[in-house]
């Protein structure tokens, strides 16, 4: 039987099952959904914008009138399997508050789609939004990325990319090596190679703009590790990061902290961008 740091599967499936220990993670989504729909009303720029002709390879818009305003690019979690773009909207209106414009992506799930697929996905939207905002008389515009659990993860595969000058990861995986090991990868399929060759930590590029590793204090251990040990491997090749613990806040309320202007992640992601990236 393979193991992960000492656990089987059925460990790894209690290791990594965030919705185990918060109680109310429906109530976390149905809220957030409901959040989304009078800011989509109110701000939404374009609906579903096709990055590729799949159904779910699309994106929403909510610009800014300043044409040199940074955009945001946020991709949303669910363990590459569940969830949608218009279910973690929300986190705009803290984005909107700081001057950026605001790119919601979605991608294909699995088992309709693989990690491989799935990650080209993400990097496709990020060159998609690039040549997008140009259309729209943004050309130039810096692009930051953020997301979290397993959009964090997805953005990840896009930090190299010429237009991103910064990025903020959210509570993700950048190990897959125990996603495979357990029964989360019965849909996605991953053998040992693609799990190598998808996770962060082991596919570092030599350039990579600054980086804001966040997860919530009280989030279960391995989703806490796995970002101590992204932001070791990081800082030890000399990559500009930072790590921020947002104290109190578990997998899912940690994503209020973008959402509200005032949070301490939209704050940390306007920082950023006002340091240039």
């Amino acid at each position: 039987m393979e193991r992960y740091r000492g656990m089987d599967r059925a460990a790894l499936d209690v290791a990594y099952s965030n919705r185990a220990v918060v109680a109310d993670w429906q109530g976390y989504l149905d809220r957030w959904t409901k959040a989304g729909e009078p800011l989509y009303a109110a701000r939404a720029t374009a609906r579903d914008l096709p990055y590729g002709d799949r159904p779910r390879q699309r994106l929403d818009l909510f610009l800014t009138e300043d044409l040199a305003a940074p955009t945001c690019l946020f991709l949303h979690g669910g363990y590459w399997q569940w969830n949608d773009k218009e279910g973690q909207a929300f986190v705009a209106e803290g984005l909107l508050a700081h001057g950026f414009n605001v790119a919601i992506g979605e991608y294909t799930l699995a088992p309709d789609a693989g990690m491989a697929a799935i990650c080209d996905e993400a990097v496709a939207q990020v060159g998609f939004l690039a040549e997008e905002l140009t259309r729209r008389g943004r050309q130039g515009a810096p692009i930051y990325l953020a997301g979290i659990s397993t959009g964090a993860h997805l953005m990840a595969q896009a930090l190299a990319h010429p237009s991103v000058r910064g990025a903020l990861l959210i509570s993700g995986i950048y190990d897959l090596e125990p996603i495979r090991v357990s029964s989360l990868n019965g849909p996605i399929g991953m053998d040992m190679a693609e799990a190598r060759r998808f996770s962060p930590i082991h596919q570092i590029p030599a350039d990579l703009p600054p980086i804001i590793l966040a997860y919530g204090g009280i989030e279960i251990p391995e989703i806490r590790r796995q970002s101590e040990d992204y932001h070791a491997a990081l800082s030890f090749l000399g990559h500009p990061v930072e790590r921020i613990v947002v104290p109190g806040c578990d997998h899912f309320s940690v994503l209020e902290q973008l959402s509200a202007p005032e949070g301490m992640l939209s704050r940390a992601l306007a920082d950023l961008a006002g340091r240039g990236g």
